[in-house]
């Protein structure tokens, strides 16, 4: 719970630094070719894990990647208004613990993350309120600071992947260039994991559930590079 509260903290503070952000360089445009938005996520994955000693399957094992509740930020780029990309990004740091026949086990072991998601993206009704949009590309997780829970002299390491990414989402205009957004991605993705000094190795699939929710700022690009180009995107 003092993780969650922490990351509702950061993100109500990102909130604030960017409303407080001066508005006469940066004019809001509900049809500007940029949004940055800053989100509270949860990053749920979904773990099915073959767990393995010595190169034979342990039966019954499996292994558990822990839910986190994080800040993110995503930045959009419109080529047209209903045409536009999408980068996501945040650092997290999971737990992973044994289950099944090895659950006594507990906690074996945890590890940061860096997991961007770039997806082309299709919105729909951008003259409207409510702009709902559908995403699809590719997210992918770096792994790095592991460290095993298994005792003294081990240790573990965590393959970087790639995985496909689906995407649907909701943005809803308040005035001004603001934004409320909903977002929910769906990564398939496999890694493999090896902790040093015991012989355990994990094929793992996480495929992440990726849910959002926050504000979002739609401006012109050419506005925070000094112009003021209010030249609108073409419809599709």
């Amino acid at each position: 719970m003092k993780n969650i509260l922490s990351t509702l903290a950061a993100g109500l503070a990102l909130a604030v630094l960017l409303a407080a952000a001066p508005k006469p360089a940066l004019a809001g445009d509900n049809h500007g070719d940029l949004m940055i938005r800053g989100v509270v996520t949860g990053v749920l994955p979904d773990t099915d894990a073959t767990v393995k000693l010595n190169g034979s399957r342990i039966p019954g094992a499996g292994a558990d990647v822990s839910d986190e509740v994080i800040p993110a930020m995503t930045i959009s780029y419109f080529f047209t208004d209903n045409i536009a990309v999408e980068l996501f990004c945040c650092f997290a740091k999971h737990s992973i613990d044994a289950t099944g026949s090895i659950a006594a086990l507990g906690e074996i072991g945890d590890t940061w993350i860096f997991p961007p998601a770039l997806t082309a993206q299709y919105h729909f009704n951008p003259d409207g309120t409510f702009k709902p949009y559908v995403g699809v590309g590719m997210q992918y997780i770096a792994f790095f600071d592991e460290d095993s829970k298994l005792g003294p002299g081990t240790s573990s390491a965590i393959d970087d992947g790639l995985g496909f990414t689906l995407q649907a989402g909701l943005d809803v205009a308040v005035g001004n260039g603001w934004y409320l957004n909903a977002d929910v991605k769906k990564t398939w993705l496999n890694t493999n994991a090896r902790w040093g000094g015991t012989g355990v190795t994990a094929d793992v699939d996480l495929d992440p559930l990726i849910v959002s929710a926050g504000f979002g700022y739609r401006f012109n690009l050419s506005d925070l590079l000094g112009g003021h180009d209010t030249t609108a995107p073409t419809a599709t």
